[in-house]
């Protein structure tokens, strides 16, 4: 991991912290948001760290896996990081949906925050 610029470890290293806490226990991710933290799932929008994770702990499922096919991160001028990840879920006894999801992080006190968050399912509607 050290060859890799140092936004593409931190954003790794969010991602694997991120979907471990979904996976394993959604209540658990209010440590990565902040008061003015803005989440856009599935078109719905919410904002501060108590609307997100209540929309987060409240899907309609009980254990969920993801997948991630690539993951994809940036530098932003402002010194934050852009995240873009794609890969596959699988909730309960459902099919495998493949999502999308964008995160923009931030350094708060030495800790790294997601500022904005988008997600989407891979859906087509034909």
């Amino acid at each position: 991991m050290g060859d890799k610029p140092i936004w593409e470890q931190i954003g790794s290293s969010f991602v694997q912290h991120y979907y471990q806490l979904f996976d394993t226990d959604r209540t658990q991710l209010g440590s990565i948001y902040i008061d003015a933290s803005c989440l856009t799932w599935e078109g719905q929008q919410f904002q501060g760290k108590a609307a997100i994770v209540e929309k987060l702990s409240s899907l309609p499922f009980t254990k969920i896996a993801h997948s991630i096919t690539a993951q994809d991160h940036q530098p932003t001028p402002d010194s934050c990081i852009l995240s873009m990840v794609v890969g596959q879920l699988k909730a309960d006894d459902d099919q495998v949906l493949g999502f999308h999801q964008t995160f923009l992080l931030k350094c708060i006190s030495t800790a790294w925050v997601c500022t904005n968050e988008v997600f989407r399912l891979a859906l087509h509607n034909l």
